[in-house]
C-alpha cells in the first residue's frame, strides 16, 4: 500500500526529471496516471529493448504508473484531463508554463475545477528571471551550476559533465520534497497551491553549498572552493590489482591507519597530520601520500586492513559489480520480476523503509496508453464518450498508438 496510498497524481511529465519525481510518488503508494501525448515519451526509445517503446530507462523510471494517451490539443482531450483533475491531489508537469497556458491548463484553469490540487511545475529556471522561458536539459544545468568547472579544477583544465543524468534525478527528488511539503500544508489549510521547482536554482544550491567558501563573506575571503573536494588526488586509490575507495578523515582514523600500516609515529612526527586543520591546509600533499601508500597492497588486503581498523572503505564497483555486491544481494535491492510484455527483468527496490507502511514497486512500467479506457471509466466516462474520443483522436488506444508509430517509421524510411 505504501505511505502515500490514497493520493492520486496526474503526471504530465516526460523524459526523466519529472518521471523520476512521479516514480518516487508512485513507489511510495500514490496512484500515478501518466498522461502521454500521441507521440509518447521519447525515453521509451532509449537503450536496448525487446520491444519498441519499452527501453530500460523508461522501465526503471515509469513503474508504479498507469498510462493514458490524450491529445491535449483537442477540446475533448483537454476536457478529459480537467475531469481527471477534479478528484486528483497533485498535478505534475515539466513543460514550460506558457505552453501549459496555451493548452488551457494553467494553474488558474486547473484550480478552477479543483481548488485543493497541488499544481507542481518543474522548469529549467525560476519563473521570475530572464531565463524563465529558456529550454533546459541536464547538460546545460550541469554547466550553469558549475559541475564541469569543478572537474576542470581537478582534471588539467578539462571540463566534463557528470556521466549521469544527475540534475534530472536530484531535481526530481527536490520536487518530491516540495510537493509533499505542500501536501502537509494543505492538510492544515484545506487549500491547494502552485509549486515551482527550478533546475538551475536547485543545482546552484547544491554546488555552492560546498564551494561558496570565502565568497560567503563581504568582502570575500577567497575565491571559493572546498579544498579537500578539489584536491587532484581525491579519487579512488589505485592498488596493486585494482582500486579502493577509502576516507581517512578524522583524527582517530589517521591514528588507526598509521598503526595498521606500521607507521604509528606519523601523526606526531609529521605536523601535516597532527590535526584536522593541518591536514586541510596540506590536503594535496596528504592525498598524494595516501595514493602512494595504497599502491603497495592489493585491494583485498586493503579492504581487510581498513575494516579491522574501522576506517570507512568500499570497493570501486563497475555496473556488474553492483549487481553482485553482498550487501545489495542480502537486502534484496535488485530483484527479478516477470514483466507482462518484456519478460524477465531486473528492477531496483524502493530505497527507503517504513516500519508500518512499507512501500514496494507497484505495477510494472506500462505500454503506451495501456490503461486509457480503465482510467476514463473509473472517472465516470460513458462507453459512448470514450468511443467518441477514440474516433476524434482525443484518446489514443494502445493498438492505434503502435500503428501510428509504425506508419511514421515507414514514411521516414521512404
Amino acid at each position: 500500500m505504501g505511505p502515500l496510498d490514497g493520493l492520486r497524481v496526474i503526471d504530465l511529465t516526460s523524459v526523466l526529471m519529472g518521471p523520476y519525481a512521479t516514480l518516487t510518488l508512485g513507489d511510495f503508494g500514490a496512484d500515478v496516471i501518466k498522461v502521454e501525448s500521441p507521440e509518447g515519451d521519447v525515453v521509451r526509445q532509449i537503450g536496448p529493448s525487446r520491444h519498441d517503446d519499452m527501453g530500460p530507462i523508461f522501465l526503471h523510471a515509469n513503474r508504479s504508473k498507469r498510462s493514458i494517451i490524450l491529445n491535449l490539443k483537442t477540446t475533448d482531450g483537454r476536457a478529459a484531463l480537467l475531469r481527471l483533475c477534479e478528484d486528483a491531489d497533485i498535478l505534475v508537469y515539466n513543460i514550460r508554463a506558457r505552453a501549459m497556458a496555451r493548452l488551457g491548463l494553467s494553474y488558474e484553469d486547473i484550480s478552477a475545477v479543483n481548488p485543493k490540487i497541488i499544481y507542481a511545475g518543474m522548469f529549467g529556471y525560476g519563473q521570475t528571471g530572464p531565463y524563465a522561458d529558456r529550454p533546459a536539459y541536464d547538460d546545460l544545468i550541469q554547466g550553469a551550476s558549475g559541475l564541469p568547472y569543478l572537474f576542470s579544477r581537478v582534471n588539467d583544465g578539462q571540463p566534463r559533465y557528470v556521466p549521469s543524468a544527475i540534475v534530472d534525478r536530484i531535481v526530481g527528488l527536490a520536487a518530491v520534497n516540495a510537493i509533499l511539503a505542500a501536501m502537509v500544508e494543505r492538510n492544515r489549510s484545506g487549500q491547494g497551491q502552485r509549486v515551482d521547482i527550478p533546475m538551475l536554482e536547485t543545482m546552484v544550491n547544491l554546488t555552492m553549498g560546498d564551494h561558496m567558501g570565502g565568497l560567503t563573506y563581504d568582502p570575500p575571503l577567497d575565491r571559493g572552493g572546498y579544498r579537500r573536494q578539489l584536491s587532484v588526488d581525491r579519487r579512488p586509490y589505485r592498488t596493486k590489482d585494482g582500486f579502493v575507495c577509502a576516507l581517512v578523515y578524522n583524527d582517530g582514523h589517521w591514528r588507526r591507519f598509521f598503526q595498521a600500516i606500521g607507521r604509528p609515529e606519523m601523526p606526531e612526527a609529521d605536523p601535516r597530520y597532527r590535526s584536522f586543520a593541518a591536514r586541510m591546509a596540506h590536503i594535496d600533499e596528504v592525498y598524494a601520500e595516501l595514493s602512494r601508500i595504497f599502491e603497495t597492497r592489493k585491494t583485498a588486503e586493503w579492504m581487510a586492513l581498513l575494516e579491522k581498523a574501522d576506517i570507512p572503505a568500499m570497493p570501486m564497483h563497475d555496473f556488474e559489480g553492483m549487481l553482485n555486491d553482498p550487501h545489495l544481494t542480502q537486502t534484496g535491492f535488485f530483484e527479478m520480476i516477470d514483466h507482462p510484455t518484456e519478460g524477465r527483468i531486473r528492477q531496483m527496490a524502493v530505497p527507503a523503509y517504513w516500519s508500518r507502511t512499507p512501500a514496494s514497486p507497484g505495477r510494472p512500467a506500462p505500454k503506451p496508453g495501456e490503461h486509457g479506457t480503465e482510467i476514463l471509466c473509473a472517472a465516470g466516462f460513458s462507453e459512448e464518450e470514450i468511443n467518441g474520443m477514440l474516433r476524434t483522436g482525443a484518446l489514443v488506444a494502445p493498438a492505434h498508438a503502435q500503428n501510428a508509430k509504425e506508419q511514421d517509421r515507414h514514411r521516414k524510411r521512404e
